[in-house]
């Protein structure tokens, strides 16, 4: 009889250890799933933390179209303008100029220089149906045809008639392009439309925001255009950082020395681009008003333009250093290949 209730007190004991040990596992398990959720938050909060921060540097410049109305936009450019106004002061320098050749192709141009004017202005420069006027080398314009009209966005095919110069030769040539031109991010996407002598003619220009007063707010460093003006009290002046990449792939590639005078004709007559849209900035920079120039930025960029004579000749002298030693450089790259 006593053995038997020892068994069942035996018994009794040993369920209730099993109770507690699965109290104990439960306990344990919500804990650790507990602990679980927790670190998924955590690692979901912080990865949003760097996505955030990401897109913040990503975007450490102006945002002239995102979220804003088209009355907004227009405001803001024309207060950019009126910086300028105020201060024109502006020195232009000579472009970045690599030349690459990557394996079967011509080469690879990368231009990259400062202009002393608003992204919207060189953007209105560079995607003006008659900025034959402003670029030099544009001799026609045969054709052009509006495939897909957003507004923001345009798809553009047109055909024109180039000048090209080297040394003492000089000539014509048909470039037909399908032209992506995007406000939003302004850029300019070129790419070869109907075959010829081209196997790959393509590129792109691409136009950041500068802010040129941006001392004026130290120690504060503004990453957005709202920002900068804010903490330069309307003064601070906004120019642009344009690059241009360009790949050019004849259908078949001349060996050198041709090669060397093919990539000599391109990189000129990129030269001569630059040159033209430096020219017609400092025009722009010199125009008698605020709304001379958002009037030439919108229409025809050189109706009711000031001639600026003085600005003109110092651009050339500067210019005519900078292709000096240009030539220098790039014949020296040419001549490795």
């Amino acid at each position: 009889m006593a053995n038997k209730e020892m068994e069942k007190l035996f018994d009794a004991t040993v369920n209730k250890g099993k109770d507690c040990s699965l109290a104990m596992n439960s306990a344990v398990g919500s804990l650790v799933q507990f602990q679980k959720n927790i670190q998924n938050s955590l690692k979901g909060h912080l990865r949003k933390l760097m996505n955030d921060k990401q897109k913040i540097g990503a975007r450490s410049s102006l945002v002239l179209v995102e979220n804003e109305s088209p009355s907004a936009l227009e405001a803001n450019f024309k207060k950019q303008l009126e910086a300028w106004k105020e201060n024109s002061f502006w020195v232009d320098q000579a472009p970045e100029i690599k030349v690459s050749v990557p394996k079967g192709s011509l080469c690879n141009l990368n231009v990259k220089f400062n202009v002393g004017l608003p992204p919207d202005a060189i953007f209105n420069i560079v995607t003006d149906p008659d900025n034959k006027r402003v670029f030099k080398n544009i001799k026609e314009v045969i054709s052009r045809k509006v495939l897909l009209d957003e507004g923001i966005r345009q798809v553009v095919e047109v055909e024109q008639a180039a000048i090209w110069r080297f040394l003492w030769w000089s000539g014509t040539i048909t470039v037909h392009a399908i032209v992506d031109q995007n406000r939003k991010d302004h850029t300019v996407k070129f790419k070869q439309g109907k075959s010829g002598f081209m196997k790959q003619f393509e590129g792109c220009w691409k136009v950041e925001p500068l802010f040129v007063d941006e001392q004026m707010c130290q120690p504060f460093k503004p990453t957005t255009w709202n920002d900068y003006d804010s903490c330069t009290q309307g003064k601070g002046r906004v120019g642009s950082v344009v690059t241009l990449d360009q790949l050019i792939q004849p259908a078949l590639v001349p060996p050198p020395p041709i090669s060397w005078y093919l990539r000599g004709i391109t990189t000129r007559t990129t030269e001569m681009l630059v040159n033209d849209l430096l020219a017609e900035t400092a025009r722009l920079r010199c125009a008698v008003s605020i709304e001379e120039v958002k009037g030439n930025l919108e229409g025809s960029v050189h109706d009711k333009m000031l001639d600026s004579a003085d600005a003109f000749i110092n651009i050339k002298q500067r210019w005519q250093v900078g292709r000096k030693q240009n030539r220098r450089r790039n014949r020296r790259l040419l001549l490795t290949h």
